[in-house]
């Protein structure tokens, strides 16, 4: 007889939501669309234009950059929680979406009004992802003592770095004006408006990178659980293990924040549901994080676009609205 474990259940589970959740992306929106319509579109040449352009054009890479960017931010998340045996970390803790966001904001407010530059999505994604890099080897560079990367020391560089680069965006705000201003903060509040398929993939590209190599670092992580020495007594090489979580925990963020801005919540509080429902083995944990994180910001991005038609909402602010009280529920039912 066939058993199904729990973790095959649980596959399946996060799998047909996120099904549901890429079928609510492309139905819902500013004009919202029947699922035949939108089926219609993919496989009948002769379906209205119109909605075809729609379902083609505007909504599909703009899920698939949801996809990507709730996988990035869970996968993120779940990784810094186990680097720094903290189950409420998240992928923004260590300055990387501070980095980031200085780096997008310089591209809309600066770069644009320099003689002879066409600053588009590219260089503003280029610039953050840069931005971001740099904030990730600040922090790193820091926290090395000694041969060894302390972890303490990181969070406590991260939340300087993070206040420096902060500072520097209000800076950069306060200077800017106009239009550029009004960009610059739409893009802090994280949106996927300035989807491209060159955006979605360059960062499928990194979090599929990521998730293979975090798969590798599964038993690791769960040894690390257990403390750095009871890890290092059981064969793992502690140190690589922290170096190799924090880079690829760090890159797939910094990824994520350059293609979409800075989405808050998604990084927290799945991998935190996961954990509390199936519990902390990061075999089960990674991939049911990346499926349960993709599906999350496409619902929220659904909601995001329809909520206040034809106005679209940026995506960050319904994961805050939303995931601050389901956070505080999680909290107060694991007793943190």
């Amino acid at each position: 007889m066939l058993t199904v474990t729990p973790r095959t259940m649980g596959l399946l589970a996060m799998a047909g939501l996120l099904s549901v959740a890429i079928m609510a992306g492309l139905v819902l929106g500013a004009a919202p669309l029947s699922p035949s319509a939108v089926l219609d579109a993919f496989l009948d040449p002769g379906a209205d234009p119109t909605s075809t352009r729609i379902v083609r054009d505007i909504r599909l890479p703009r899920v698939a950059a949801g996809v990507f960017t709730g996988a990035a931010l869970a996968l993120s998340g779940a990784l810094f929680q186990a680097l720094l045996r903290n189950p409420l970390a998240e992928p923004y803790l260590l300055g990387v979406s501070s980095g980031a966001a200085f780096g997008a904001v310089l591209s809309l407010t600066v770069v644009t009004t320099l003689p002879g530059v066409i600053a588009g999505t590219a260089v503003t994604t280029a610039l953050a992802l840069l931005g971001g890099l740099v904030a990730i080897g600040v922090v790193f560079r820091v926290a090395s003592v000694v041969g060894r990367v302390d972890t303490r020391v990181l969070i406590l560089a991260g939340v300087v770095v993070s206040a420096f680069f902060g500072a520097g965006v209000m800076l950069v705000l306060a200077l800017s004006r106009g239009d550029a201003f009004r960009s610059a903060v739409l893009w802090t509040m994280g949106s996927l408006n300035r989807a491209t398929w060159t955006g979605v993939a360059m960062l499928a590209v990194c979090t599929l990178a990521a998730a293979f190599i975090s798969f590798g670092l599964a038993r690791h992580l769960n040894a690390l659980a257990l403390g750095e020495e009871a890890a290092g007594h059981l064969g793992t090489d502690v140190e690589r293990v922290k170096r190799s979580t924090y880079f690829v925990a760090s890159l797939v963020a910094a990824a994520s924040v350059s293609v979409a801005g800075v989405i808050g919540f998604i990084g927290l509080v799945v991998p935190h549901a996961v954990r509390m429902i199936w519990g902390t083995d990061h075999r089960t944990l990674i991939p049911l994080s990346l499926l349960g994180g993709a599906a999350a910001l496409v619902v929220a991005d659904a909601i995001a676009q329809s909520v206040v038609r034809p106005l679209v909402l940026p995506v960050g602010v319904i994961t805050a609205i939303l995931g601050v009280p389901l956070f505080l529920i999680l909290l107060r039912r694991s007793h943190v």
